[in-house]
């Protein structure tokens, strides 16, 4: 024969199984690769992991141009973002390798595959094949990183020129950074 839970401990089951039922993580929304340009879908056999928003900044420098050491460009220098999910808490954080890293601390970097073109003002939507990740966690198992839904980020629109070398602008951008493991 069974027990039964006193009163106070029956109320306070009912309490922490209420507040447990809210604490439900919000779900990743899922890619739908087939709608993407060609060039940055993820090849077959692979599954979303994660999603994640990440809002920073790209660094720009104004520079000469590699072969007309007269010109100048504004040349990227580096990334640095935010990741959040989907309820917008962070998970993690993006920067210079290119490197994404997760709140446990494992994290990954890898090599562009391939770009796509964005919204004018945007840099390109991408595709990055991973490297084994380092540390045990959330970055574990991905294989590819898609960079798409970009805003901003692009050069600075102001001129780059002499008096200006070697100078460097933050421009703000949003992008979603998806996830992929081997299925």
């Amino acid at each position: 024969m069974r027990t039964p839970l006193p009163a106070l401990g029956s109320a306070l089951f009912v309490v922490l199984a209420a507040g447990c039922s809210s604490m439900t993580p919000m779900p990743s929304p899922m890619v739908d690769n087939a709608s993407l340009p060609e060039a940055v879908r993820v090849p077959a056999g692979h599954r979303q992991t994660m999603h994640t928003v990440g809002r920073g900044e790209i660094t720009y420098e104004c520079r000469a141009k590699k072969d007309m050491p007269t010109a100048f460009e504004w040349a990227f220098v580096a990334p640095v973002a935010t990741l959040a999910d989907a309820g917008g808490k962070s998970v993690g954080r993006y920067y210079a390798g290119p490197t994404w890293e997760a709140m446990d601390g494992s994290k990954v970097t890898g090599k562009q595959v391939a770009v796509a073109p964005a919204a004018a003002g945007s840099i390109p939507l991408q595709l990055v094949k991973a490297e084994p990740a380092m540390g045990m966690g959330a970055m574990q198992g991905v294989a590819y990183i898609q960079r798409l839904k970009t805003q901003g980020g692009i050069a600075p629109a102001e001129a780059c020129d002499a008096a200006k070398a070697l100078q460097r602008r933050q421009v703000a951008y949003q992008a979603d950074y998806v996830f992929y493991a081997t299925n």
